[in-house]
């Protein structure tokens, strides 16, 4: 098993832009069974691509906390995937730090894979995303 991929499904929302931010991810073994789900409050005041980079940066995590060693990382996000691969330059100072937490966190794994999705094919961290933005932490 350790050949093989695990499989995350990575995305932020933003309501507002900027405005309540929510990340969702849900991360799949390599049988595809999916082990792990992700919707977190990100805050008020933040930007979609900003609630992007937290989805993949919170999967990440997840799935390197159940064991993933290789991972295929899937996102809706063409800006974030792009920047990830190296092909557009992170020119956002705010971006650029998560750029650089996202990077480091992916040189953590044995092998990573990253490729753009069309949204509908990135349903369930989309609605995890769109759901934790619409609900803030009590208190």
């Amino acid at each position: 098993m350790s050949n093989d991929f695990w499989l995350l499904h990575a995305d932020g929302a933003s309501l507002g832009n900027p405005g309540a931010g929510g990340a969702g991810a849900v991360i799949y073994d390599p049988a595809g069974q999916a082990l792990g789900e992700i919707s977190l409050y990100l805050g008020p005041k933040v930007t979609n691509n900003e609630a992007e980079y937290q989805g993949l940066l919170a999967g990440l995590k997840k799935a390197l906390a159940l064991g993933a060693a290789k991972i295929r990382i899937r996102m809706d996000s063409e800006l974030v995937v792009r920047q990830i691969l190296g092909i557009y330059k992170v020119r956002n100072e705010r971006l650029a730090a998560f750029f650089k937490e996202d990077h480091a966190t992916l040189g953590l794994f044995q092998q990573y894979e990253i490729a753009h999705v069309r949204r509908e094919l990135n349903r369930e961290a989309d609605a995890l995303a769109s759901q934790a933005a619409r609900r803030p932490p009590a208190g």
